[in-house]
């Protein structure tokens, strides 16, 4: 993911009105993120613990969204349409978010199950294990980033109506 600034973060979003914009808090650690390692820069905030931000870079624009986290988490068990693990045992969580414009107005909604903590970032960059001999794990890693890439814009096209 290219480098964005608070500013840039707080311009970028499509789904929020101008109050919730200004109250949302950066992630924790915000200055010491190292971008480079992210496809997306997703977060809960802090103060408001069931509304989450997902934030990333879609046609040389940066583009964000405003999430709402459903009450419950999904069982562990569950898979992230997002990264797609299946090795690790994350918890997965259904956000859901307002559509921008005049649907999101209407209370049009799109929702997704993602990995709670949004960890699909390290896990995607994780060698998979051996699945049989000659496989190539730095390809399969490469594709599985490119995969969430797809899957997080395809999310974000859909909240934008472009999907």
């Amino acid at each position: 993911m290219r480098p964005i600034d608070e500013r840039g973060i707080r311009a970028s979003f499509l789904n929020a009105s101008r109050k919730e914009v200004s109250d949302l808090s950066l992630p924790p650690g915000f200055a010491d993120i190292d971008q480079d390692r992210l496809d997306f820069l997703g977060w809960i905030d802090p103060k408001l613990p069931r509304r989450a931000y997902v934030v990333t870079w879609v046609r040389d624009e940066p583009v964000g969204v405003v999430l709402q986290r459903a009450e419950q988490r999904v069982l562990a068990r569950a898979q992230c349409s997002w990264c797609e693990d299946v090795t690790l045992r994350n918890d997965v969580q259904l956000y859901v978010a307002r559509r921008a414009g005049a649907a999101g107005r209407k209370g049009d909604t799109v929702g997704v199950l993602t990995c709670a903590e949004f960890g699909c970032n390290r896990n995607v960059r994780m060698l998979p294990p051996l699945a049989y001999e000659g496989y190539d794990r730095e390809l399969a890693r490469e594709l599985r980033i490119a995969r969430l890439q797809e899957h997080v814009t395809g999310f974000l096209d859909e909240v934008a109506g472009r999907g």
